[in-house]
């Protein structure tokens, strides 16, 4: 059993990069960038106004103006503005020659067509300067950054029209064990129904990635290793649940091996989630995951998570916050990091949910996140500080 960091280390260490590809904008959200990012122009591209109303000399604003042009946004101004002069200029359109500032239209009254006073002495220039906000050729995002919505925004400004993207790498996932049916399936006696498979794809999808559910694998050593080469002959990572503990019944580890992948480790000391496997070749990864839900479930977004961004060239960081206990933490047994799911209460507070163990997956529709818990803390104090994790 090794600790979960040494774990992630490995795990990390063995995720291979994938190529990279052109994708649309449209189609960019959630992907990782694998090129920098840089101004192509300056922005703003020109002095524009950022108010409705009037273009005009500072010193001219305690007199009467006379309008000598309207200029819209997408329009040039045609006119140079001179003492006593003025342009209605609405926001976003290029900034006249000879004006130096723009009055709100709030602050003006006109007595007359073409004829403008405004109720204020002084007014800010209420201009955007060319190039105040970004200059041509600036870096303006990094290679190995995961796409938002605002990367969107400034790719487009940029021109970045077809960005390079890491591609995503592909998943199968594979249930295991005759104790599963499908969700479809009404269990019998001695039977639960396959949740795993469709929480992993599900996690997947939560990162862009549609992972290939390719069923369930009886209990026995020829159908397992059949699923598993399957597998791996189509993708990238292979996601196995079940089979992976000390029963009698548990093949998957030794059909890895037989696989021609080499195992890098069997048991981590988290709770849940002891029983998980890594095993590699070339260009192949393949974990067990166990097969009690939040086990999987926790090993996936602390662990799959984190390699499956490596393999696209992002460092995944986990946003946390820092939240105070809402009440008394205490465990018995502290030999291993503790993952425990919260939920966030009164908007201020990390609360545990009522969880009876990995088994208890309905405990998960409750959580908004998790806290870890180190090796040797048995108790916690209410109001004590913790890092939440959010799912």
């Amino acid at each position: 059993m090794i600790p979960f960091e040494q774990a992630l280390h490995l795990a990390l260490e063995a995720a291979f990069r994938k190529e990279n590809e052109k994708v649309s904008l449209n189609n960019a959200l959630g992907r990782v960038l694998a090129e920098d990012i840089i101004a192509d122009i300056d922005m703003p591209p020109f002095d524009k106004s950022a108010v409705d109303g009037f273009a005009c000399r500072m010193a001219d604003i305690n007199q009467e103006l006379r309008v000598i042009e309207t200029v819209a946004a997408g329009q040039s101004p045609q006119k140079t503005v001179s003492t006593g002069e003025c342009v209605r200029i609405m926001t976003g359109a290029p900034i006249p020659q000879g004006a130096d500032c723009v009055v709100m239209v709030e602050n003006s009254k006109e007595p007359v067509r073409d004829l403008v006073r405004f109720d204020i002495s002084h007014t800010s220039p209420n201009i955007c300067y060319k190039g105040e906000d970004v200059k041509h050729g600036d870096h303006l995002i990094k290679a190995g950054t995961l796409i938002n919505p605002g990367h969107i925004a400034i790719m487009a400004a940029a021109g970045s029209a077809m960005p390079l993207v890491s591609k995503m790498p592909s998943v199968g996932i594979i249930s295991t064990g005759d104790e599963l049916v499908e969700p479809g399936e009404t269990p019998s006696t001695s039977q639960i129904r396959n949740s795993n498979a469709y929480q992993l794809v599900a996690q997947c999808g939560k990162l862009g990635i549609k992972a290939e559910y390719m069923g369930i694998a009886h209990d026995s050593e020829e159908d397992t290793l059949k699923m598993m080469n399957h597998a791996l002959s189509l993708h990238d990572v292979v996601l196995l649940t079940g089979g992976v503990s000390m029963g009698d019944f548990d093949f998957v580890p030794a059909m890895m091996q037989q696989s021609g992948l080499e195992i890098q480790f069997r048991k981590i000391a988290i709770q849940p989630g002891k029983p998980t496997v890594l095993a590699t070749k070339a260009n192949k990864l393949c974990f067990g995951l166990p097969g009690n839900p939040v086990s999987s479930f926790v090993l996936f977004e602390l662990l799959v998570k984190a390699v499956l961004y490596k393999m696209q060239g992002c460092t995944y960081v986990p946003q946390t916050v820092q939240l105070p206990l809402y009440s008394d933490f205490k465990r018995r047994r502290a030999e291993r990091l503790y993952v425990v799911p919260i939920t966030i209460k009164e908007g201020k507070y990390a609360a545990l949910v009522d969880y009876h163990g990995s088994a208890h997956i309905h405990a998960m529709s409750f959580a908004t996140g998790f806290i870890l818990i180190p090796e040797g803390v048995t108790e916690l104090k209410k109001g004590t500080l913790v890092d939440v994790r959010p799912i």
